[in-house]
């Protein structure tokens, strides 16, 4: 059928946003959202397992251009943004739901979702601009200072257009300055250490679930791969690697001192999200398919965490892991599901994260030993960090209630979804690092194509692909 799905799964979000821009009764907003989320993730995981071709778009007819690009590598992070935000939309409950923008949270589904369809740079560079608008508003309704935010993101789309205006690959001097202002456009929108202010100020002042939704696609690991490490000198090859590196050990450390639950999440999301671009400057298939591998594990696991947290958040307010809260008689499946799904983050055994975490670190020891031993020890201090906030949260002391805390139905559902992906992606890991796999030869081999600012192929991507392992042997 000539039928546009993949736009249609980015479009239903964006109409969803539209019919509930105007103020509407809670629940009823929040059922057209969820309804419509569901929709989205229907679509877009049966488009993955059929493997359907993109057909005649309705944008390439507009602007007389092929804008939509699917591909190997995008192909399974529309599922997972879907997923994403249909589990965080689902467990949207009781008075959470009154303080949460469903319209911004499809808003920004839909921007991310047509972020994730194209790979031209000049699509990519409007999507980004709009996206950081709906939380901006989000913080202005809350009252909440929007300095911190507002400055990094203009940074942000200051270096994202320039750079993107600059990119023109038969031109030496602009070509060099474009990488650079993209390099830095994915270190501001990663978070990555010194522009990792702004994540910290997002969690504290913006509502637990947007804060969730904007970071957990990893959106600069995206402009990261389409357009900044095909064509980046070695220099920015190498200030990537080292800050993300940095930033993984030093978030780990922070999330295991940290007394505040939100900036415990949020120091613990910003450790794993460096690792990934740690793996994906590597620039060899191992490193890369564990990266991506890593991706998709990080969105569904710390996903899910942040979901526990967000869930308990609702019931005894925010989180201090100062003290101990003895929850674990009260609510037993939320302590199992939070001690889960915070041990698959950091690739305990029969979960998600297991094989990638493997990968991930075979390829760095093999590239470097002591940058290895650095990945062990930002993973080790976030399995601590995990632990400590179990022990806080489900331990210590009996807390006396005469208010029910059972999980609502809602929320047991995205639970148990969740459990299953966790698990079965750990028991059953061979489709996905499979597929990891094609995608890290498939975009190896697209940027032996693409010429450096010296009008020659990069030497790193002609050796980057050896014939040593295949997608089998992982």
């Amino acid at each position: 059928m000539n039928v546009p799905w993949y736009e249609l799964v980015s479009l239903i979000p964006l109409i969803g946003a539209l019919l509930l821009w105007r103020p509407m009764e809670t629940g009823k907003a929040r059922f057209i959202c969820i309804l419509l989320a569901g929709i989205t993730l229907i679509l877009a995981i049966g488009l993955e397992l059929l493997a359907v071709p993109v057909n005649t778009t309705w944008i390439g007819l507009l602007f007389h251009q092929d804008l939509v690009h699917i591909d190997e590598f995008s192909r399974p992070l529309l599922p997972l943004t879907a997923l994403i935000y249909f589990s965080t939309l689902l467990a949207t409950v009781g008075h959470k739901a009154k303080n949460f923008s469903f319209s911004g949270a499809l808003l920004g589904e839909s921007l991310t979702l047509l972020t994730f369809s194209t790979d031209v740079l000049w699509l990519m560079v409007v999507l980004q601009c709009l996206s950081v608008i709906p939380i901006w508003f989000e913080l202005r309704s809350r009252g909440r200072s929007t300095r911190v935010y507002t400055i990094h993101q203009v940074l942000f789309v200051f270096c994202l257009v320039l750079g993107g205006w600059l990119h023109t690959p038969n031109s030496v001097p602009s070509m060099s300055l474009s990488v650079s202002l993209l390099t830095i456009a994915v270190l501001i929108r990663s978070g990555a250490f010194p522009f990792h202010v702004w994540r910290i100020d997002l969690f504290e002042k913006a509502t637990f679930g947007s804060a969730i939704l904007f970071v957990s696609p990893m959106m600069g690991a995206y402009i990261c791969l389409r357009w900044v490490l095909p064509s980046e000198p070695d220099w920015a090859l190498h200030a990537i690697s080292i800050l993300s590196l940095a930033t993984a050990v030093y978030a780990a450390s922070m999330a295991l001192v940290q007394n505040d639950g939100r900036r415990f999440y949020c120091y613990l999301f910003l450790s794993h999200a460096s690792l990934v671009l740690v793996g994906l400057e590597l620039a060899t298939p191992i490193g890369i398919a564990g990266a991506l591998s890593m991706w998709v594990s990080v969105g569904v696991a710390l996903t899910s965490f942040g979901i526990t947290m967000r869930c308990i958040e609702a019931r005894i307010g925010r989180i201090d892991l100062g003290n101990y809260y003895g929850l674990y008689n009260h609510m037993p499946t939320m302590a199992a599901f939070f001690l889960l799904t915070g041990l698959a983050s950091v690739g305990f055994p029969c979960t998600i994260g297991f094989v990638a975490g493997e990968l991930l670190t075979e390829s760095v020891i093999a590239y470097s030993p002591w940058i290895g031993c650095l990945v062990v020890l930002a993973t080790t201090l976030n399995g601590i960090a995990v632990m400590r906030a179990y022990f806080r949260v489900f331990t210590g002391t009996k807390h006396v209630t005469s208010i029910p805390m059972r999980s609502q139905p809602e929320e047991m559902f995205a639970i148990i979804a969740m459990t299953l992906i966790i698990l079965g992606g750990g028991l059953y890991p061979q489709p996905g690092v499979e597929s990891r796999y094609r995608a890290a030869v498939h975009l190896l081999e697209n940027y032996q194509r693409i010429p450096h600012p010296s009008g020659h192929a990069d030497p790193q991507a002609q050796h980057s692909i050896p014939a040593d392992r295949s997608a089998s042997e992982l």
